[in-house]
């Protein structure tokens, strides 16, 4: 199909032309996109192929054989030879062909094979044959400033012994062509000048190769990290739309690599120090870029540069003496920056031989510079390139969207807010009459064990390590949780709160929280895990109420906050009801420090999301909290609701076992506790730009 397709071209085109004119553009873009609708990257020729073929000739071996088959294929893919180069294609002896290269096999020196095509400057118009997979013995091919156009056939992988690929200045397109990375005998490869497009391959710089080059095209990947990798003497990524930093990796190429041209991508962030490590190097070239920073100090490192090139950037601070004096360096420039400072032997006289070009820049008292305005909001705003990581962002990302869930809980916060005033109250005051009760109960033990609470709230909320200290964050995190389920028991807490009555200060918080009249004693929660089994006598009913208040308020709040939920803040929403576990003050003595701590965050989370209460919350979310009432001495309910599932769990923590009988209603908060750990959002903030379309030669 692809041969009689030519023939008929070939013959439309030359009833009007003479064969000595080349192709208009769009007869060549014509032929283009009939060689890629025909042509399959992957397209692969059978095992047994060149057996297939039918020939009339006699060859003086099977390799000639196959190189005959290869070559007439691709003078069938020329759709236009102006300087008749293949004119004498013809006929068995193929080491005549012009443009081909004979020489004795590698492996045995009495057959004689091609081991080269070179179609350097002959303005050829056409595409490559898969056939050409056939030249198994071609150590170099070189067709560079033609107009072949397509892709580069899958089946040059065969071609085992290529030492130079250069199909530069023509016409291909799509992707990195992949089958070059199965060339493992490759050492030099020169794409360049073509239409090639998209992210360049790691394992590129993994390939043996002594020279790269990649410029003129329409690459828009980032470098890859194992740049350094690369053994190449020298690396040309020019005039593509490169990304990103500079791999740090670059310093391991200081034994290899005498040449490294960047210029005019989008290169961004400072020059990684380890570019001073490329003694070697006598051309470094990073023009028209968009590098920010400062020079490195140790660019001194380079003794054997001749050409240093960064103009054009945006490049702030001082140009040291040491690199001015390099001591081969002949072409320095730094135009087009924004140093400020140059050291005086980067002025003139210079020494003979060495260019130094210092314009547009903001040096003071030399010609040429910009003004002040153009200088001004670059120079006050230094880049700090010991905080510069390329990577950065991906990072970031992730913690963006939880943030977002923190704001939607804050409004519903603001109800909890009362809460905090029960703060306010010495943790004594929490509730004080039944902590005479509690202390008979071993209040010291209870303080000791104000550590196990936390224990039980660890497994409750998973959040629960921080809850061990009775920081009011780690109980946030579980109380959240609880107070969703809670949500319903608010309104059987409410007649609870009759018996709460004490502590009204809280029932100016929402309906909801009209329970929170116990919060006052919230205060007191950071004690409340040790002393809660005797307080919760007297208090039970109170903190039943609160339990349920707290509960509506932290559900709304905490719902949106569940991925914040691990965030101590979110759960202060709930402080308020942890007051009413409080009534434990009794056990003041390992509250003291925990609670110490949690204090302060109860004011300053209040205003935000109330994370200070959250620890003492933690008990009041779990709807448990009623059944606590029950269980007036189990202030460990405190510390069950925090794990609002295993609320009961708490109760056994807290000396009364018969809190686990309340427990049972604290069941139902935990499957809320868990749809409040359902809103961790995560989103992804990075997205890759569109590739840029970089028009190439």
């Amino acid at each position: 199909m692809q041969s009689s397709g030519c023939f008929l071209f070939i013959f439309l085109v030359f009833s009007y032309f003479s064969a000595s004119y080349a192709l208009s553009s769009a007869e060549e873009s014509q032929i283009r996109h009939r060689q890629l609708l025909s042509l399959d990257e992957s397209d692969d020729l059978p095992s047994n192929y060149e057996n297939q073929v039918d020939i009339k000739f006699e060859f003086p071996n099977p390799r000639l054989r196959r190189a005959y088959i290869a070559l007439e294929a691709l003078k069938k893919a020329i759709y236009s030879d102006p300087l008749h180069t293949t004119n004498n294609w013809a006929g068995p002896d193929v080491c005549e062909y012009t443009g081909v290269f004979c020489s004795p096999a590698l492996d045995d020196p009495k057959v004689s094979v091609v081991a080269g095509i070179d179609l350097n400057h002959a303005d050829i118009a056409g595409y490559l044959p898969k056939e050409l997979g056939l030249l198994t013995d071609v150590a170099l091919f070189h067709i560079n400033t033609n107009r072949f156009c397509g892709i580069i056939p899958k089946t040059f992988s065969r071609l085992t012994l290529i030492h130079e690929l250069d199909v530069s200045n023509n016409r291909f397109v799509g992707p990195f062509p992949s089958v070059v990375l199965e060339m493992h005998t490759l050492k030099f490869l020169d794409l360049r000048f073509n239409n090639f497009e998209g992210k360049l391959p790691p394992e590129l710089f993994d390939m043996d190769l002594d020279a790269l080059f990649l410029n003129d095209n329409l690459f828009t990947s980032h470098i890859p990290e194992n740049l350094g990798n690369s053994p190449v003497s020298v690396l040309v990524l020019a005039n593509n739309k490169i990304k990103g930093c500079i791999p740090k990796s670059i310093g391991n190429m200081s034994q290899t690599l005498n040449e490294i041209v960047m210029l005019n991508n989008e290169l961004s962030g400072c020059l990684p120090s380890e570019i001073g490590l490329l003694g070697n190097a006598t051309v470094v070239n990073l023009k028209s870029n968009s590098l920010s920073g400062v020079l490195p100090k140790t660019l001194k490192g380079i003794g054997a540069i001749r050409e240093l090139d960064v103009s054009d950037n945006m490049l702030t601070g001082f140009v040291s003496e040491s690199i001015c004096k390099l001591p081969l360096i002949t072409d320095l420039s730094y135009a087009n920056n924004y140093f400020n400072g140059e050291d005086k032997a980067c002025e003139p006289p210079l020494r003979k031989g060495l260019t130094i070009d210092d314009t547009n820049n903001c040096l003071p008292d030399r010609p040429k510079q910009k003004s002040q305005t153009q200088c001004k909001p670059v120079v006050s705003k230094p880049v700090d390139c010991s905080k510069n990581k390329c990577g950065a962002p991906s990072k970031p990302a992730p913690q963006l969207p939880k943030l977002p869930p923190k704001p939607k809980p804050p409004p519903k916060p603001s109800q909890p807010r009362p809460a905090p005033l029960p703060t306010d109250v010495d943790p004594e005051e929490r509730i004080l009459p039944p902590l005479p009760k509690p202390p008979p109960t071993p209040p010291p033990p209870p303080p000791i064990l104000s550590p196990p609470p936390p224990v039980q709230l660890p497994p409750p909320p998973i959040s629960s390590p921080p809850p061990p200290v009775h920081s009011p964050p780690p109980p946030p995190p579980v109380h959240s949780p609880p107070s969703l389920p809670k949500l319903p028991p608010k309104p059987k807490p409410p007649p609870k709160p009759s018996q709460p009555p004490p502590a009204p200060q809280p029932t100016d918080v929402d309906p909801e929280e009209r329970i929170l009249p116990p919060l006052p004693k919230p205060p007191p929660t950071p004690v409340y895990s040790p002393p809660p089994p005797p307080i919760f006598s007297p208090p039970p009913p109170v903190q039943s109420p609160p339990p349920p208040v707290h509960s509506p308020p932290p559900a709304p709040v905490q719902s949106p906050p569940p991925p914040p939920i691990q965030s101590p803040p979110p759960p202060p929403v709930h402080s308020p009801p942890p007051p009413v576990h409080s009534p434990p003050p009794p056990p003041i003595p390992s509250p003291p420090p925990p609670v110490q701590s949690p204090p302060p965050p109860v004011s300053s989370p209040p205003p935000p999301v109330h994370s200070p209460p959250p620890p003492v919350q933690s008990p009041p979310p779990p709807v448990p909290s009623p059944p606590p009432p029950v269980h007036s001495p189990p202030p460990p309910v405190i510390h069950s609701p925090p794990p609002p599932v295993p609320s009961p769990p708490p109760v056994a923590h807290s000396p009364p076992p018969p809190v686990p009988s309340p427990p049972p209603p604290v069941p139902s908060p935990p499957p809320h506790f868990e749809t409040v750990n359902l809103p961790p959002n995560l989103g992804a903030m990075y997205s890759s730009p569109p590739p840029p379309m970089f028009a190439g030669y």
